[in-house]
């Protein structure tokens, strides 16, 4: 059944019949596998602390899937503390250090690696059916070979484009697949168009690639068919034909007046604030911001969404979020259990409905989801999300992520703003890179 806001806001969810976790995709009760120590079934009633940090639509949507769990799991009660993004790892870190760390937490995919590297998550092996799962998004919460987390949804980037701009600027070849999708040749000759008709202080797009994003740079990169790190994911592959041509064209971007100076990595003006306002014509934005977006546009023009340009491969950024649970929590059976039901096939239909996320099964992402804001937005984010392979999670998945985007940050900005070469820039990349990951 599809779900619209209001009845999630209800709690309407309707999901106490797929809580019966034999019957779940996404799901296996794998013979002769251990259970996990602790739960109701093993001393009671079972209360598990999550903590979560989440929008008024995430938080909606969390509350309405763990009172459905809990109907139907009345001996375990779930109790959330949602605290804000930038303080969670803080909040976790003095958890774990105090020998008390939640039965469940949210994490980022690119902050997957920070926990496994310390083997403080729980295995999710006996628990979780990876042939369920799209395989580059599953692969995002493995680590040598097992699960430490339920990939609970990705979100990804797509175009969002004002269709007044593209009939001004003569624009009418319009894709809609991946197979259709602009190569870089013609990505060149729109924005030119579209550079020609904006007027004073507007610009023919912006790239979400800002503060932390930074690491949305590597879209461009595997479009080239290029990669940060080798293979094993020891040393850096940057300084590459691919690195420079990716470093050279996306420099192009201000060098060409394409996008405005004040919008690059180290910029604080994002896509979802330039599009609202009108001074672009094209955002590079991510399914989670439809929402804000759909709100903040209002009536002011019409707009639609087509697929990332293509280079010799189609590509997209890995953003989204698993939930998981520490080894040394209290009550692994029971938070094993929630996690089952979270990737549920109804219960993650009902969650991406309801926020404008994206699945992770492949149940889903091959079927035609009732997204609540703009449903007629969201194919090309599907479709986005598939282009992701392991190879390409694995790079932003690494313990060393953070100071890699610092890296990817501090050399992209010389080369965008300082005119750097794209052999100097991606010379010093590799350099950086380097060091990140020794």
């Amino acid at each position: 059944m599809s779900l619209n806001r209001r009845q999630l806001l209800a709690g309407g969810l309707g999901l106490g019949a797929a809580a019966g976790l034999s019957a779940c995709s996404g799901l296996t009760s794998k013979a002769g596998s251990s259970a996990p120590s602790g739960g109701a079934s093993a001393g009671g009633p079972v209360e598990l602390t999550f903590v979560n940090w989440s929008g008024d639509e995430e938080k909606a949507a969390f509350d309405a899937v763990i009172a459905s769990f809990q109907q139907a799991n009345p001996g375990i009660t779930i109790k959330t503390d949602t605290v804000p993004y930038a303080s969670v790892q803080t909040n976790l870190d003095t958890r774990f250090q105090a020998g008390n760390p939640p039965d469940l937490f949210r994490v980022s995919y690119i902050d997957m690696g920070q926990y496994t590297s310390q083997d403080v998550l729980l295995d999710l092996s006996a628990s979780l059916d990876a042939n369920a799962f799209e395989p580059g998004l599953f692969s995002a919460v493995v680590a040598n070979g097992k699960p430490y987390g339920a990939p609970h949804q990705i979100d990804t980037t797509a175009i969002l484009y004002r269709k007044d701009a593209f009939e001004a600027a003569g624009i009418t070849n319009i894709p809609t697949t991946l197979e259709e999708a602009w190569t870089w040749e013609q990505f060149t000759d729109a924005s030119n168009k579209l550079a020609k008709v904006t007027k004073s202080g507007q610009s023919a797009f912006i790239y979400d690639w800002q503060s932390a994003g930074a690491y949305r740079w590597l879209t461009w990169l595997f479009e080239a068919g290029g990669a940060l790190l080798t293979p094993d994911l020891k040393a850096a592959a940057i300084d590459s034909d691919a690195g420079r041509k990716t470093v050279d064209f996306t420099s192009g971007f201000f060098k060409n007046g394409w996008v405005a100076k004040n919008s690059s990595v180290k910029s604080t003006t994002y896509p979802d604030a330039a599009f609202q306002s009108g001074t672009v014509a094209m955002a590079f934005a991510g399914s989670f911001l439809v929402p804000t977006i759909n709100s903040g546009v209002k009536q002011k023009f019409e707009y639609g969404a087509m697929p990332q340009p293509r280079d010799v491969a189609a590509s997209t950024d890995l953003g989204g979020n698993a939930v998981v649970a520490p080894k040394s929590g209290k009550n692994t059976e029971a938070a094993t259990k929630f996690l089952q039901y979270l990737v549920s096939e109804d219960a993650m239909r009902t969650y991406c409905q309801a926020t404008n996320q994206l699945p992770t099964l492949k149940s889903l992402t091959a079927s035609q989801l009732d997204f609540a804001i703009r449903p007629d937005l969201m194919a090309p984010f599907v479709l986005q999300a598939k282009t992701l392979t392991p190879e390409q999670v694995a790079q932003v998945t690494v313990p060393q992520f953070a100071n890699l985007n610092l890296a990817l940050q501090n050399e992209l900005e010389k080369a965008f703003l300082g005119g750097r070469s794209a052999a100097d820039t991606t010379a010093a990349l590799a350099e950086a890179v380097q060091k990140a990951v020794q």
